[in-house]
This record gives structure tokens, C-alpha cells and sequence, in this order.
């Protein structure tokens, strides 16, 4: 019966596209080619918000991303172009969907997704990953201790997010599912310590594009000093710890951990890698070495790959080679001399057959396949998003409130790169656009100049955090192999607590641009709201 309704809502919503698009059509036909080239009148207002908002809100309601995406792109393709239906067809197609799958930064990243796959798939081939599920049972005893130890290695693993969430999911999946805790919950604290950690890492990929987007000379200077104000990004580090402490659990993320402790039940619905985790038997006699030295090597190629981009191995030093690195390229030449040496090391220690090397690459591609489809979709939408003139929109509400809410300033720029972040999915672009704004409207001589440009990347993070279309988001989704909508419903209450507190802390530092005020008293705050939350519960329970 529900399937039917989402099946009902979803036609409607085709057959209305259909209805402003058909009359659109027959206008401009009439009119030729001069109207088909009008400029869009939707370009640089709300409008450009429009598409990924109903992308949003129909996963939200129907629980189906990729209908839900394709038809915010169409939306957007529509408005793009003034509703003429030969060009929009072009746009979401030629300058969609080909063109997210044919960019290079883009190729580079869907590289490194499946070369991680196929990693995943030998190491549990051989039996790495049992052999570590068993070690893990003897050394950590109590799901508390999971859940910990899934946090810890989020935190050491800080130098880009994409790498944090596959490697810790891939990690840390045996242990979770042992101690009975639900694939949404591994999806959060795998959320939790990869853009949040990130972002006030200073050797990181995050700290090199905050670096880019800054003058020139000032980037690093500048992301270092707003550690301290990075709001949402500590406290939710700081949440995170809490609520595995206090052992409470609210929203819908409540119902996935009962089903999970009660009935073994780690999905509480739909698993989109069942068909991949079933192709894929672990070796009972595997060794813990078989997922221990994959994983270092892994590590320590992908920060030789970016260290390579950026010019090290030139003559660069370590932190300008980080600054100027790029991830894609990085993280792909990183995985694919990772994924030779465990082939390599697995035959000399007879591991593995070389023709069940070769068996396992197609089914660690399979595995990954959900990611990739959502990845394109969620690219083409944001690209499709930045072009209606996103940029220019928020820009013009920035320096308008520039003058008038000086104090609140923070607040209001953290609130709108919330927002941003969220509809485009890109906390990079969301600080890309607001960083230079906020630079032109304060000189940096002044406090609140810091407060509002880590506004600006705790708000980015923020939104990124909740969006159901962030790279991010989807990737852990992809490493804790948990259905997408699922993650996105259970985490959105933890971050939308976490956001609420780092609003009112930074009203505080408007007024209060001193870290060592400013940050005790958002602590404080985020702990009286944990403590609030687990009064609440526990009269529910």
C-alpha cells in the first residue's frame, strides 16, 4: 500500500512537470529560436534553490533517492532553461549527466570509490576482515567500546573525508555488527568524524581548500585561527562522545538500535549490499595481518599520492605540497598501488588464488555501485544548482544584512551556509562562495572577521552533515553499506540538535568574538542539552 502511494505521488508529480512543460513547449516554438535563447529569469533568486530543495524533500517522503534526484535535476534542467524542452533535455543529459561522469576531478573520485571496493572485497575474501571481527570480540566487550573505538579511528583518520568514511566503515563493520549496533548508527559516527574532524585538521584536503579560497599568503593562517570558533565541528565531536556515554538514543535512530539489540536486526529495513556482502564468503582461517597491512598501506599511499600532487616530491614543503594537493588524483593513485600490493602480499602469503584475486575485483565494483549512482545524480544537481546562480543569491543576502545585524553577523552567515550546504550538497562550494564574501565585508584586522569565516565552514559542514545529496553523506552510507534514506533520517535529528547549539554560540562570540570565552560556553551549552535530552528519554522510557 505504500509502495502504491509513493508510485501515485511521484506520477503526479511527472504528470504536472508535464503539463507547465507541454504549453512552455508550444510558446516557444511558436516564438523560435530568439525565445529558446532568452536568458532564464529564474537565474540568481530563490529559484536556484528550488530544484535540490524538491530533490530533498521527495527523499525524504517517498524513502527513494534516485527518483527523487533525477527529478530535482529535471526541475532544475527546466528553470535553467526557461522551460524550453530541447534545450533542457540538453542540459540534463549532454551538460548533466555525461558531463558529471566525464569530469576529471569527478572520474578521479569514482576511481578511488571502486578501488576501495575491490579492496574491501579481497580483504574480506581472505578473511582480514573475520580475523579482525574476532580479534574485536575478545578485546572489545561492550557495544559502548565499539562505538568508541569507531570514533577513534574517525578522529586519527583525518586527512579527507571521503578516505575516513570507506576506511572506517570498512574497518569497523565487523566489530559494530558483533556487538549488535544498527548499520545507521555506524553510518553516523562515521559521518561524525569525517568532514567534522576534517575541518579543524590542519594537514587535511579541507585545510587546503579553505586555503585556496582565502587571499593568497593568508589561507592556512586563516583556517588555524578558526579552529577555536569551528562550533558545529567540535561540539559535534563533543555530542557524539556523549551520547555513546549516556547510552540514549532519540529520534528514529532510537527504533534502528532497539531493532538491532532486541531482534539482530542491524537495517530495520532494506540492505542495498546484501546481494554484494552475500558474493563475497570470508576464509574462516584468515589473519588480522590480511586487513591490518592493506589498511596502513592504504593510508600511507593515499598521503604519498596527495603529498605527490601537491608538488613534494618537486621540492614543496609538507604543508604547502598538502595546500596545493588534489584528492582526487591522490586518493586514486593512493588506491591503486594500495590494491597492487595487497594482491601482491596475498599471493606470496597464499592467501588467495590469483584467480580469486581476479573473481573478486568485479564483485568489490558491484559493491559499490548504489554509491556511484547516487554520487552522479547528486554532482549533476549540484552543478545544475550553482549554475541557476546560487553564488549571486546568497551573496546579495549577505551583505545586505552586513550592516544591520553586525553582531549577529555570525549567527546569520552560519545559518545561511546551513542552508546552502544543505540544497547544494557541497560544503566546499558553500565556504568557497562565503569565505571571499565575508572577506570583502570585514577587514581582517577585525575580531568578528575570524568568528563569521568559521562560521562560514561550521556552516558548511553543517549542511553538508545533513544533506541527502553530500558526497559525503553518501559515502558513509557506501562504507557502513547502510540503505541512504535511512542514514539521512536517523542522523538528521543529531545534527539539527548539534546546529541549534552552535547557532546560540555564535550569537555569543558575535558579541564575544574571545575563543576562550566563546568556546567553554558553547561546551557548556551542548552538555546541558545532552543532559536535558537524556532527562526527556528516560521519563519516555
Amino acid at each position: 500500500m505504500k509502495n502504491k502511494r509513493v508510485i501515485i505521488m511521484l506520477l503526479c508529480m511527472l504528470l504536472a512537470i508535464a503539463a507547465v512543460c507541454i504549453p512552455c513547449f508550444a510558446e516557444e516554438a511558436a516564438e523560435g529560436a530568439e525565445a529558446a535563447e532568452a536568458a532564464s529569469p529564474f537565474l540568481n533568486t530563490f529559484w536556484a534553490l528550488v530544484p535540490p530543495i524538491i530533490a530533498i524533500v521527495l527523499a525524504l517522503i517517498t524513502k527513494e533517492v534516485y527518483s527523487s534526484l533525477f527529478i530535482g535535476i529535471a526541475a532544475g534542467a527546466l528553470l535553467l532553461n526557461n522551460f524550453h524542452l530541447e534545450n533542457s533535455m540538453n542540459r540534463l543529459f549532454t551538460g548533466g549527466f555525461i558531463a558529471s561522469v566525464t569530469n576529471a576531478y569527478y572520474i578521479g573520485i569514482l576511481v578511488f570509490l571502486v578501488l576501495l571496493g575491490m579492496m574491501v572485497a579481497l580483504m574480506n575474501k581472505a578473511g582480514g576482515s573475520a580475523a579482525f571481527g574476532r580479534w574485536a570480540q575478545k578485546h572489545i566487550r561492550s557495544r559502548v567500546g565499539a562505538q568508541l573505538a569507531t570514533i577513534l579511528l574517525g578522529i586519527l583518520i583525518f586527512i579527507d573525508d571521503y578516505f575516513n568514511c570507506l576506511t572506517v566503515g570498512t574497518v569497523m563493520r565487523p566489530v559494530t555488527d558483533k556487538h549488535k549496533i544498527s548499520r545507521a548508527k555506524l553510518a553516523y559516527l562515521i559521518d561524525a568524524t569525517a568532514a567534522p574532524v576534517c575541518i579543524i585538521a590542519p594537514i587535511s584536503s579541507w585545510a587546503a581548500a579553505v586555503a585556496a579560497f582565502a587571499d593568497d599568503g593568508v589561507g592556512l593562517k586563516l583556517f588555524v585561527d578558526a579552529i577555536p570558533f569551528n562550533f558545529y565541528a567540535l561540539l559535534t565531536i563533543v555530542m557524539m562522545i556523549g551520547m555513546v556515554l549516556l547510552k540514549k538514543e532519540y529520534g528514529p535512530m532510537k527504533r534502528f538500535e532497539k531493532n538491532a539489540v532486541e531482534n539482530g536486526d542491524l537495517f530495520s529495513g532494506k540492505n542495498p549490499y546484501a546481494t554484494a556482502e552475500s558474493d563475497e564468503p570470508a576464509e574462516e582461517k584468515g589473519s588480522l595481518l590480511y586487513l591490518v597491512l592493506p589498511v596502513i598501506v592504504l593510508i600511507v599511499f593515499c598521503t604519498l599520492g596527495m603529498l605527490y600532487t601537491g608538488g613534494f616530491f618537486s621540492g614543496e614543503n609538507f604543508i604547502t605540497a598538502f595546500s596545493n594537493s588534489d584528492a582526487s588524483i591522490g586518493l586514486m593513485l593512493g588506491s591503486f598501488f594500495a590494491i597492487v600490493f595487497t594482491a601482491v602480499y596475498y599471493l606470496i602469503s597464499k592467501a588467495m588464488k590469483f584467480k580469486d584475486i581476479m573473481e573478486c575485483l568485479p564483485n568489490g565494483f558491484k559493491a559499490m555501485v548504489p554509491a556511484i549512482l547516487i554520487l552522479i545524480f547528486a554532482w549533476t544537481l549540484k552543478d545544475i544548482t550553482i549554475e541557476l546562480g546560487a553564488k549571486t543569491y546568497v551573496h546579495d543576502i549577505v551583505q545586505n544584512s552586513a550592516g544591520a545585524f553586525q553582531n549577529f553577523l555570525p549567527a546569520i552567515i552560519f545559518a545561511i551556509a546551513c542552508l546552502l550546504s544543505f540544497a547544494t550538497g557541497t560544503s566546499w562550494g558553500t565556504f568557497g562562495m562565503l569565505i571571499p564574501i565575508v572577506q570583502s565585508v570585514f577587514p581582517m584586522s577585525n575580531p568578528l572577521a575570524i568568528v563569521c569565516i568559521s562560521a562560514c565552514m561550521a556552516g558548511a559542514v553543517c549542511g553538508d552533515h545533513c544533506s541527502p545529496i553530500s558526497d559525503t553523506t553518501i559515502m558513509s552510507s557506501a562504507g557502513a553499506q547502510c540503505d541512504h534514506v535511512n542514514h539521512v533520517n536517523t542522523q538528521l535529528p543529531y545534527a539539527v540538535t548539534c546546529a541549534g547549539v552552535s547557532f546560540v554560540a555564535y550569537i555569543i562570540a558575535g558579541f564575544v568574538p574571545n575563543a576562550v570565552i566563546a568556546l567553554p560556553a558553547a561546551i557548556i551549552l551542548m552538555l546541558a542539552a545532552l543532559f536535558g535530552i537524556n532527562m526527556l528519554t528516560g521519563k519516555k522510557a
